[in-house]
This record gives C-alpha cells, structure tokens and sequence, in this order.
C-alpha cells in the first residue's frame, strides 16, 4: 500500500482471444474481474483466428471496461493507474487493448503501466493466496507458454526452462484436434480422459539433452498422430478416451518431473502453477503429490484465473506501481515479448 491509502488499478487484458477488465485495490483484492470470452466463434474454425480476435476486442472492449467500473462501484475518478497487457500476444488483439488503455490514462491523466502476460499469470497466485510472498518457483502453462521460473521478488524473475517447440496447452488443443474433440483442447482432453486408462498406450516422455528443465511436446504430439495413424491403416478402432487419457498422462509427468527437478535444486520452499493448463485437476493433482512429499508449499489460483483475465494484470500492475515503474505514451504492442524485458530492451 501506498501509506495509509488505498491504490485502485484499472486493468485491462486482450492478448488473445478474451476481452477483459478488472478493478484491483491494492494488489490483492479484486473488487471486479470481467471476462467477454470468444470461444464460440473460434470454436467453428477450431482455433483462434486472430483477425476475428481484434475485430471483437475493438467491439466489445468499452462495455467490459464499463461493466468493470460499475462492478467495483467505482469511476475514473477513483483510478489511481491503469494497466494493460502489452504482450506477448497476438499483434492485433494486443493493439487493442493498449490504444484503450492509453486513451484512457491520458484523457484521465492517469499513470499507465504495461504488464507482461507471463507476469501476470505469475501474478494470479497472490490474488488467493494472502501468505504467498517470493521467493518461489512458478511453472506457467498455457496455450502458448511453458515457462519455469524463478520468482525472486515482486517483479523480478529468472527463467530455469522453456518450451523448446509446442507449448501443453497447444499441444492440447493439436492432439483434441485430431482425435476429433473439438475446440478448446484442453478441457476436451481432460473431460475424455476421466473415462479412458491412462496406462493403455505408452506415448514417450521427452528430455532435452543438457537442458533439464527445459520442455518438448512436438515428439509427443507426433507419436499421438503416428498411432492414430497406425490404427487407420491396420484397421483397430481409436479409443479416444485412452488415448485422451495416455496423452494428458505424458504431458504431466514431463511437467511434473522437470518442475520438481527445480525445486530439489533450488531448495525451494514454495511452489506455484499458472496458466489455463493450471486449471487441468490431473496436473494439479500430480503436483500437489509430488510437493507433499517434499514437504514444499503449494499454490494454484482457481481456475477462472488460472485463463486470461484482467486481475492477474491489475496484480502484476499493483507491485510495479509500487516500485515507481510507469510507462510513457510510447508504450506499443510487442507480440514476442520476453519476460523479464522492457520495452526499452527490444
């Protein structure tokens, strides 16, 4: 807190294909958080399209900022700064929400802040959790992202490993796709494999040779489609819950392995999971086993801030605050952003 008084942060989220606002006071008290979700239409070309993705930003943006205001029964008058995503992202849908926010802190002459996307899914675990304080080790998985990292302090961070080709949850969405589930990936995988055995097709776990926390899932997205293809051509029928099962089994376990091979090294103490992939029950389950037995904290937000919201940026946003950090009219877009970088870097 800024003394004695509260800090009100509008924050705004249109990285990809969820236009959202949120007010947040103080870091961690979410007094709104709306979310304008497109699923549906992208769910009829079976994947995010992003042209489609900016044209519903720029049409559905200033009611949800509306609708976040008056939730938190509050104006502009009582917004102490205003934070964006600024990446990464897609291009388009980014740009979107950055004009937005820019017109907004300027009209209301207003402190802007950008607010890195990873960071903000990092950030999504303070929101419950009031005793969470870095250090920790956090692994960020989502549609685009697998990310291990090493929160050192409010806003500063080391990245141990990173997804070398497919992230999970593109994977996800990649394997859902071809065992003919649908859009989104991941809670279609999930949903098949609560009926399927999870033993029954013996799909690899990948290691990249001298990276021990970094990630691969391109082999086993492939090895997912050479079965599906063997069984075609030989003519055995596909169980999509086994193989939906065996899939999401795999990917676990990798992110389950390196993940601990983390913590044991680092001797870390608390540990936290991020990102859509955060809201899969197996891996939170798989996780919270492996912690328990090394008598290591574990944290998890619920899953309605586990995808693409605006809290986590107004949380992410609060701590930069505080820190003095604000960003100048020339703040941009950069759909390739790195964690740990500033604009200023690129």
């Amino acid at each position: 807190m800024d003394g004695k008084r509260d800090i009100n942060i509008l924050a705004i989220e249109s990285s990809c294909d969820e236009t959202a606002a949120a007010v947040v006071v103080n870091g961690r008290s979410i007094r709104s958080n709306i979310i304008s979700s497109q699923i549906e239409i992208h769910t009829l070309y079976g994947g995010v399209v992003p042209e489609i993705a900016s044209r519903k930003h720029i049409e559905r943006i200033n009611q949800v900022i509306a609708s976040a205001l008056d939730t938190a029964e509050m104006t502009l008058d009582d917004i102490d700064a205003v934070a964006v995503t600024y990446g990464p992202g897609l291009a388009g849908a980014l740009l979107v929400g950055v004009a937005e926010a820019k017109a907004i802190a300027f009209a209301g002459r207003l402190p802007l802040i950008g607010v890195h996307h990873i960071e903000g899914h990092i950030n999504a675990n303070y929101i419950e959790n009031p005793d969470l304080e870095p250090p920790f080790l956090c692994l960020v998985v989502s549609g685009g992202h697998t990310h291990l990292v090493n929160v050192k302090d409010y806003g500063i961070y080391e990245i141990l490993g990173r997804t070398r080709d497919d992230a999970a949850g593109e994977a996800f969405d990649k394997v859902a796709r071809a065992i003919g589930l649908g859009y989104p990936g991941g809670p279609e995988i999930e949903k098949a494999a609560m009926a399927g055995d999870a033993e029954a097709i013996g799909f690899p776990r990948a290691k990249v040779s001298g990276c021990a926390y970094d990630f691969s899932f391109s082999g086993l997205k492939s090895a997912v489609l050479n079965y599906l293809n063997g069984c075609k051509m030989k003519g055995i029928p596909v169980v999509q819950e086994n193989v939906a099962a065996s899939f999401q089994k795999a990917v676990v376990d990798v992110l389950t392995e390196n993940a601990m091979l983390g913590v044991d090294h680092y001797g870390a103490k608390q540990f936290a999971i991020a990102g859509g992939v955060a809201s899969n029950a197996s891996f939170r389950s798989a996780m919270e086993d492996a912690c328990r037995k090394r008598g290591v904290q574990f944290f998890y937000p619920s899953p309605v801030l586990c995808t693409d919201n605006a809290a986590m940026i107004g949380t992410a946003a609060y701590y930069a605050y505080q820190a003095g950090r604000r960003d100048d009219w020339t703040l941009n877009a950069v759909p390739d952003l790195k964690l740990g970088c500033r604009q200023a870097d690129k």
